[in-house]
């Protein structure tokens, strides 16, 4: 049950990152309609700005599940089964504390922009704390990623990561 919750929420995650792409397009195209018109639409780059950053990172835990990383496979394809092991226990934990700590000093982040009441320089005058909650819901779904993998690598031997067709041909 705690698998399919797990799964259901990289996948949900992944699909809220694509749900920010299309709200991308939407503000550029409007951009060019109000551009075409005569009109003007404040603060729309910076709109698109906030869902590129909110896309990056709901994405990444999905990215991650189904081997979408960039991963150097080429130390671990030319060690021994007992070696590949602790390099990868070794990369998901460095890469756990790594998640982990992005998201807590997030939070900081967004709690100073809550208490300070921050807003964008730009002409739409976001409170900041709106772009940045999505940045800390996929930091902290990221972060969840991969404490899953590094207990899921002690518990069966193996990561839950999708191999890339690329990254099997090697061996």
């Amino acid at each position: 049950m705690i698998r399919k919750l797990l799964d259901g929420l990289y996948t949900a995650a992944g699909v809220l990152a694509a749900l920010c792409l299309i709200i991308i397009l939407a503000l550029i195209v409007i951009q060019m309609i109000a551009r075409w018109t005569g009109e003007v639409f404040p603060g729309a780059p910076d709109y698109a700005g906030y869902a590129m950053a909110a896309a990056s990172f709901l994405a990444f835990a999905n990215a991650l599940s189904k081997g979408s990383h960039i991963r150097v496979s080429i130390l671990l394809n030319a060690v021994g089964e007992r070696a590949r092991f602790w390099l990868e226990v070794w990369c998901f934990a460095v890469g756990t504390a790594v998640a982990w700590y992005m998201s807590y000093f997030i939070y900081r982040m967004l709690g100073f922009a809550i208490k300070f009441n921050d807003v964008s320089q730009g002409q739409d005058a976001t409170p900041l704390w709106i772009p940045q909650t999505p940045m800390l819901i996929g930091a902290v779904i990221l972060a969840i990623a991969l404490t899953d993998n590094l207990i899921s690598l002690f518990m069966t031997g193996k990561h839950r990561i999708i191999r890339d067709v690329t990254d099997t041909q090697a061996e």
